[in-house]
Formats: structure tokens, sequence, C-alpha cells
């Protein structure tokens, strides 16, 4: 009974053993097959026939193609903008161009224009008064000649001084202010005699200016100094004359001893001298440029 038990137990051993032998063999068969399988996907994905490699390389090269197009778009875009940009400059230049080209001209022709009504008034003037072309200056007085000195002669080939004929540009007055003078002047030549306030002859005289009534006014810089105030380029302000009437103006251009004025109401220019501001011939006021 005892040597059956020990046979059995022999059976069993055995078959154990040999049930763990072939776990091994299994083990190593898989083992081997894993690495079979990885070494020829190595082989496949260095010939570039792997399908994994593919299928990725294929999803970049989709990325790839995309951001070159975008890049071309994003160029094409920015192109577009630049030749838009080079076109409204150039524009811009040409438009600029033009205006300054017709304001330089009718800058010139207003200084032409004025410079013959200088010499208009001043002929005018001469007529009237019989004055040699000699040109006084404003406010000045001058001495009576002594019995012994000689009769000054009068020279008509003399031509004025650059410098007269500078002041008389500052100092250039109105139509009215050139009549009422006249008809002081005549009155003063002419013998004294009484006037009855009933004739048509008698015309109150227009006061002297007195010192008091004088503006300061100059220019420095581009700007213009008047009453205390600093006046400059496209500052919009009131031009008041004597008579009372009041300007609505922009300050279009300040240059060496006059200003340039366009009214707001029809955009027409005006020139100021400083003389004239002095003078008090015209006061300018500041207003809201609105």
């Amino acid at each position: 009974m005892t040597a059956q038990q020990d046979t059995e137990d022999a059976s069993e051993t055995d078959l154990a053993k040999h049930d763990e032998d072939d776990y091994v063999e299994i083990k190593e068969q898989m083992y081997q097959d894993k690495l079979a399988s990885l070494k020829r996907q190595l082989q496949q994905l260095q010939e570039g026939t792997l399908q994994e490699y593919q299928k990725r390389m294929k999803k970049l090269d989709q990325q790839y193609k995309e951001r070159l197009r975008n890049a071309d778009l994003f160029l094409q875009l920015e192109t577009e903008q630049v030749e838009r940009n080079y076109i409204k400059e150039k524009k811009a230049a040409v438009k600029e161009f033009d205006d300054k080209k017709v304001e330089l001209k009718e800058n010139l022709i207003a200084e032409l224009e004025e410079k013959k009504k200088m010499i208009e008034n001043e002929k005018l003037t001469m007529e009237l008064t019989g004055d040699s072309m000699e040109v006084k200056p404003i406010m000045t007085r001058k001495l009576r000649r002594r019995p012994n000195d000689p009769v000054p002669i009068p020279d008509k080939r003399r031509k004025p001084a650059p410098d007269i004929l500078l002041n008389t540009l500052n100092y250039l007055l109105t139509d009215d202010q050139i009549m009422e003078d006249l008809r002081t002047l005549n009155k003063l030549k002419s013998p004294k005699r009484p006037v009855s306030p009933t004739t048509p002859e008698h015309v109150p005289s227009a006061p002297m200016e007195s010192p008091s009534q004088r503006y300061e006014a100059r220019i420095e810089e581009g700007k213009l100094y008047y009453d205390k105030r600093w006046y400059h380029k496209s500052q919009a302000i009131y031009l008041e004359s004597k008579d009372n009437t009041k300007i609505s103006c922009v300050i279009s251009s300040v240059g060496t001893n006059e200003i340039w004025v366009r009214k707001t109401s029809d955009s027409t220019k005006m020139r100021i001298y400083l003389g004239q501001l002095q003078r008090g011939a015209f006061i300018i006021r500041r207003r809201s440029a609105a």
C-alpha cells in the first residue's frame, strides 16, 4: 500500500515539472515573437514603410501646408494694405502740394494788389496835397524855416528811400482815414476864416491820437504780441475797426511786419500791419475756436 502511494506521488511530481517546463517555453516563445515584431517595426520605420509613421507624417504634412498657405495669405493682405497706404499718402501729398501752390499764388497776388493800392493812394495824396515824392513819417513835427535859410527846392527825380517805403507799408491807412487826413491838411493850409456851424463845410476834425491810445504790438518768432497777449497762426479772433464793426476771423499767417487774417464768413483774406494795430486802427480780441 505504501509503495503504491509513493508511485502516485512521483507521477504527480513529474506532471507538475512538465507543466512548468511548458509554461517557461511558452513565455520564451512570446518574448521571441514580441522581439521579432519590434525588430520588424524598426526595420519598417527605417525604410519609411511603417503604417503609424506614414499616418503621422501625413498629418504633419497637412499642418505644414496649412501654415504655408496662411503665411501666403498674410503676405498678400499686408502687401495690399501697404499699397493702399502708399496710394493714400501719394494722393494726400499731391493735394497738399496743390493747396500750398494755390495759397502761395493767392498770397503773392494779395501782396502785389496791396502794393498797387498803396502806390495809388500815395499818388492820390501827392495830387491832392501837391507834396513831393518824399513820404513823410507819421506823427512828426517839422520846425519852421528860419528867415535866412534858403528855400528848399524839391527834387522830382528823387525816389523814396527803402526804409521810408517800409514805414509806409507798416503804417498804411484806410481810404476813409486818408480822406480825413487830407481834409485836415487842407484846412491847415487854407487861410483861417470863420465857419458857421450850419455850413456844409463844417466837418469835425478827427481827434489826434494821444500816446495813451497806442497799443503795444510786435512780432517775435512767428507769433504776434498784442495788448499783453500772444497770438499765433490758426488762432480764432475778433477783428474790430474804428467804425465799431466786429469781424470773426482766423489768423492765417504771421509775417515780419504784418499778419494775414481770413474771415470766417466768406474766407476772404485781409492784411493787417503792425502800425495799424499800434495806432488802434484795428483791435484784436480773442474768441473761442468753436
